[in-house]
């Protein structure tokens, strides 16, 4: 049997399939607590425990989910469906924060390209596209990213043609790794997310096999990298 969920795990159920239960006082449900939560305390939680549903899965979660995991086993020896939250509500709203964090971002990145930047990337933008004919009903769209800004505008620029453009495209946005070092690739894999960029990732040993080239090495990488 299962004994405990993750946030993320369960942001992925059914709401009418689990009963979260917030196990805390009533001062701290009161200060903020997971939403669609029921407060039952602990001592009410461990002595009584005639109206809870069998039929469910009971999420069960403390300040920091390790009280819960004791009554949630406990609640399990009693033949219920009942799992601990990992991490708890710090673990809850922390990730919370992140997500707000995120969004703020990428709202706001989107909003200065419609006012703000509007007329002197947006416009011009979209005046080229029109202008050269650049994409076609139905089109698929490959945006290859860097990771530098000028790649993350771009991916940005598209997102908002394809939002606001008469015809439908389908958009693809592609990371091609020659070869990063660890902080380099968490970092474009950070302000991909950041800025709402659902990025491909594809593995390469390209600057394993330029970095013997004395002649025009970033020619040969780049070029690899095409």
């Amino acid at each position: 049997m299962v004994e405990e969920i993750t946030i993320q795990e369960l942001a992925q159920m059914e709401p009418s399939a689990c009963q979260i239960i917030d196990m805390r006082d009533e001062t701290a449900f009161a200060l903020g607590h997971i939403d669609g939560a029921v407060l039952i305390p602990q001592k009410e939680l461990e002595t009584s425990h005639g109206e809870l549903p069998r039929d469910k899965m009971l999420v069960i979660y403390c300040r920091s989910g390790i009280l819960s995991a004791d009554v949630a086993e406990q609640l399990r020896d009693e033949g219920y469906q009942a799992v601990n939250l990992v991490g708890g509500y710090v673990q809850w709203l922390q990730d919370k924060i992140r997500r707000e964090t995120k969004n703020e971002k990428a709202a706001e990145v989107e909003q200065g390209l419609r006012k703000k930047f509007h007329r002197v990337i947006f416009s011009r933008f979209a005046k080229a596209i029109k202008t050269y004919d650049l994409i076609q009903p139905n089109d698929r769209i490959a945006v290859c990213i860097s990771g530098g800004k000028d790649s993350m505008l771009m991916a940005k620029l598209f997102q908002e043609l394809q939002r606001h453009g008469k015809f439908p495209f389908e958009l693809v946005f592609l990371v091609m790794d020659p070869g990063y070092s660890a902080e380099n690739r968490q970092i474009i894999e950070s302000n991909a997310k950041l800025l709402q960029i659902p990025i491909t990732v594809f593995e390469t040993n390209i600057f394993d096999s330029v970095y013997n080239v004395q002649n025009n090495p970033c020619y040969l990488c780049a070029r690899m990298r095409r």
